[in-house]
């Protein structure tokens, strides 16, 4: 059974998700994350594909850190994402947030793009 703390973090999710979409011209860069890590997607949900996917646990990002789940690595995991996507061509996203609030590891995630050079 889902804690109710999750529960209400997928309520806040479903709002946000009625109002945010990702298209081909400008996806949706969507964040989760876990106790240990933390993962993000690149989605294009006009033909419902993902289009980028990395995460914490990927063998080029555990190189960087020991632990997953802290702030630092959400920081590197938004500049590689950011680098990637602008090697795929993609310049322009909508984040989405995943029902988390803006603070620690998806600020820092965001940031971390934007930093690399994705704008939103």
């Amino acid at each position: 059974m889902k804690k109710r703390l999750d529960l209400a973090r997928v309520a806040r999710h479903d709002r946000i998700r009625k109002r945010l979409s990702g298209t081909a011209q400008r996806p949706r860069l969507s964040v989760y994350r876990s106790l240990k890590n933390t993962y993000a997607q690149i989605i294009d949900d006009v033909s419902n594909r993902t289009l980028l996917s990395l995460s914490t646990q990927d063998k080029e990002m555990k190189k960087s850190y020991a632990y997953g789940g802290n702030v630092k690595a959400a920081g590197l995991l938004g500049e590689v994402l950011a680098k990637k996507a602008k090697e795929n061509g993609i310049s322009k996203v909508v984040f989405d947030r995943g029902g988390y609030l803006y603070h620690g590891r998806v600020r820092a995630l965001a940031e971390g793009a934007r930093k690399a050079g994705l704008e939103f």
